[in-house]
Order: structure tokens, then sequence, then C-alpha cells
């Protein structure tokens, strides 16, 4: 008869997520000489990354490089790229996660998806001798086949990019999503490069606001200016756009700062129409094109004549795979809990979120952490320098050198637009066609009761 086994050092970290802070979490484990596994869902390392991987950051190289790993790729001859240039994410990969992960090779598996986690032998409710356990992963290798592998600690740094929140303005599927999902793309696809031909000549609604709404929407309004037909309408919630403009030349990081100032002369000219303050809850088809109805301040409104959209409403996480884990979330973001009040949208931006660590990422669970954007749930105040020094606090109290723990430094660059469901009162609706380019395809309708007011028209520059 076998008997669960104890904790031991010898047991490997488990980290779950192999991407830039998965990996700084494993460098970290490296520096210390603490065995670890890092466990990769994805194809490749920074496979979530590499779903945008077209798309530039608006934070420079110095800004994306974990300290500890960095000193491991120089020890070896790498070179980091121009310390101020914005890399995409595609750079991040082939330059940096690519190269960190041959230094760290036999400690990665890809294509390892961990399904769930418990202590070994013991379900969620039971107390005695839990903390004395090791942790029990079930991994799902891809091949129709499971296995379980054990750890001493776990630090889950999975992300939330693959579950992506729907464009119900309840937080619920709308009507109809599921169904008409073959003309629903979620995230930043690629509309100038893979998915061009999906999207050109057609009536696109972005729905969304934050960074990954005006990232696609800059892209697409590069695509009308090599194809005239195509017609953006973009659909957010909220009625604040101050927000999202804001920041502009005061934004620390300038980057980020010139999205909303690009984006919001191509809304003022009429080239992308704005729909404020809608809340969606339903799609139809009607006829060969979809019909999105919503919810407004003055009453129910549906926007017709759509062939795409394209959700950019975020992210949540997975919680399934802690099912069995004494696990303790904020209650509205989800977030690791004494995250929630530092880090809650409502109330801070990026840079005013205060440096945290392991005390701030473990839950009542023993030996349990949440780090990189998945222990800030629902919030999209995230910043890879939050996530790194993340990583380095927890590493340093799995090691025991709480003092080292403890001292969590950091210092972000304040923000004008990092915050979610931002619109601006004193923007209209503006639907107007290019006036030097003929439209031969209907664009969007709007429809209201009583009133109907049509939207739509080619975005861009003009030539």
């Amino acid at each position: 008869m076998t008997t669960p086994d104890m904790i031991t050092n010898e047991l490997p970290v488990a980290i779950i997520g192999a991407g830039p802070v998965g990996l700084a979490a494993a460098a970290n484990c490296a520096e210390r000489n603490i065995p670890f596994r890092v466990y990769e869902a994805g194809a490749t390392v920074g496979a979530n990354l590499r779903d945008w991987g077209h798309v530039r950051v608006f934070t420079t190289w110095e800004q994306n490089v974990d300290p500890v790993s960095r000193r491991l790729l120089e020890a070896g001859g790498w070179a980091m790229a121009d310390p101020d240039a914005l890399p995409t994410g595609e750079d991040l990969y082939r330059e940096y996660l690519e190269p960190l992960a041959a230094v760290l090779n036999g400690s990665i598996t890809t294509g390892a998806k961990v399904t769930r986690i418990a202590r070994q032998g013991l379900d969620k409710v039971t107390s005695k001798g839990r903390a004395a356990r090791p942790f029990e992963l079930r991994i799902d290798a891809g091949n129709g086949k499971q296995r379980t592998e054990l750890a001493r600690a776990i630090i889950d740094a999975s992300g939330t990019w693959q579950n992506a929140n729907p464009l119900g303005g309840s937080g619920l599927a709308a009507e109809g999503e599921s169904e008409h999902r073959a003309r629903i793309a979620y995230g930043m696809p690629d509309v100038l490069g893979t998915q061009r031909q999906r999207y050109a000549g057609k009536r696109i609604a972005v729905i969304g606001s934050g960074y990954s709404a005006i990232n696609v929407l800059l892209d697409l309004a590069q695509l009308c200016r090599d194809s005239p037909k195509t017609h953006v309408t973009w659909i957010v919630r909220g009625k604040n756009l101050a927000k999202i403009y804001g920041g502009g030349a005061n934004d620390q990081l300038p980057a980020r700062g010139k999205l909303g100032l690009l984006l919001k002369p191509l809304v003022d000219q009429g080239r992308i129409a704005l729909v404020h303050g809608f809340s969606a809850h339903a799609i139809a088809n009607g006829g060969d094109a979809l019909t999105l109805a919503g919810a407004t301040a003055t009453g129910s409104q549906s926007i017709e004549g759509i062939d795409e959209i394209i959700v950019c409403t975020g992210q949540r996480p997975d919680l399934d795979m802690t099912r069995e884990l004494r696990v303790e979330l904020d209650p509205w973001l989800e977030s690791a809990k004494a995250l929630g009040p530092l880090i809650d949208p409502n109330v801070h931006s990026c840079g005013s979120v205060p440096p945290h660590g392991h005390r701030e990422t473990s839950h009542p669970e023993p030996g349990f952490y949440t780090i990189g954007v998945k222990s800030y749930g629902r919030a999209p105040t995230f910043l890879l320098l939050t996530g790194y020094e993340q990583a380095r606090s927890v590493v340093a109290a799995i090691a025991g050198d709480l003092e080292a723990a403890d001292k969590v430094q950091l210092t972000l660059p304040e923000t004008g637009i990092c915050e979610s469901d931002l619109i601006d009162d004193g923007i209209p609706c503006c639907g107007k066609a290019s006036d030097e380019t003929p439209v031969e395809r209907a664009p969007i309708e709007i429809r209201v009761p009583v009133t109907a007011a049509k939207s739509g028209g080619c975005c861009g520059p003009r030539p």
C-alpha cells in the first residue's frame, strides 16, 4: 500500500505558463538553484504573446526584460536590442524569450496544459496535514493522455489571454454569440497581415476600449486606406473618452500616450464611427449581415449591417484549474484577494499601483502563488515590470529568504489610459463617408426606436 509523499526540497517548483513572467520566475529559481519545472500549454514559449506578435508594445526593451533573466542571458553572450526601442510581440519572442528558454533548456515542457491542481491525496475540504502534502498537477499532454506530476510549490503564471471576455455588456455571452462565432474574433487579430483578406472591404464593428481596441482600430484605419470599401464602427459601453484619449504628451510612456492622440482625429473626422454608451445583449442574423442589439441610457438600440465583429473587451482568469485548492480571490476582480484594493481600475491606473510581492500574491493554500496578469484577474492595469517584481519576491519567499522577499521595489510610469470602458461624452457619433472616396458598400446602420441614424464611413487618414 502506497502512502502520500511529504513535501521535500527535492521536488521541483511547478511554474505554469512560459510567458515573460513565468520564465522570469524560472530564471529566479535557476539563480537560486531551486529545482523547477515550467509547463506551457502552447506549442512554444511565449505562445500567448505570439498571438499578438504583430503588435508593437508601448514599453521599451529596457522595460520588457526581467533583470534576473537578463543576467542569465548576458552570461552566455546575449545582448539586448536597443534599450529604447519598442519591440513587437514577435520581437520579444524571437530575441528574448526563445533565447531565455534555451538557457533554461531541460526544465520547460511545451504542449503541456495543466488542467487541475490538488494536494496529493486530499480534497479541498480536508485540513489535517494539508501543508505537508505535495501538490499534484494533472497535465494534458495533448494526445488524449494525462499524467500526474508532483511539486513542492506552485507559481501560476498562466495568464488570461486564452479566456476572453464575451461581448455581452453584462459579462455573459450575448444571445447568439456562440451561434455566430465564425464571424467574431477576440483580442487583436492581424488585420493587416494574416487576416487581411477576412476584413478588407467589410463592415466591421470593434467592441471595447483600452489598448487592444485602439491597436485594432488603428490597424483598421490603415486597412481602409488600401481598401476604401472597408467601414469601421467603434462600440463602447462607457461615456468618457477623455481618459482613453488622455495622457497624451503627459504620459510617461510616450508610445502609450500616442495611441490616443492617433485615434482621436479618426473619430473626430468621422473616419471611425463611434457608438458610445452601448451595452450589447444579442446578435442576430439580418439576411447577409449581423445585427447587434443593445441598451443605452435612452432605451434600446440596434446596429445593423455588420459583416465582422472584433471583441476587445479584455480577458478573465480561468478558475477551473484551482477548483481543489484553497484560493482566495477579490470578489469582483477575481484577482488575488490582497491585490484587489491595490489594483481596482475604478481607482487605480497602471502607474498608481503600489509595489507588491509574495504576500499579496499568495493564498490560504500554503505554497501556491498567482503572479503575472492572472494575479490581476479582470483588472486591465497590469505591466510586465510588475510581474517581474512579483516573480522575484515569490521565488525568494519559496527559498526562505523573507528579507529579500519583503523588499519589494517598483517604480511604474504613470498612465493616462490604462483603464476599461472609458468613453468621452463630448465626442459625437459620427458616420460620414470619406469625401474623396466613393462608397459602394452599404455602411453599418444604427437604429433606435423612433429615429434612425446612419453611421460608418471609410476610416483612416485622408490620402
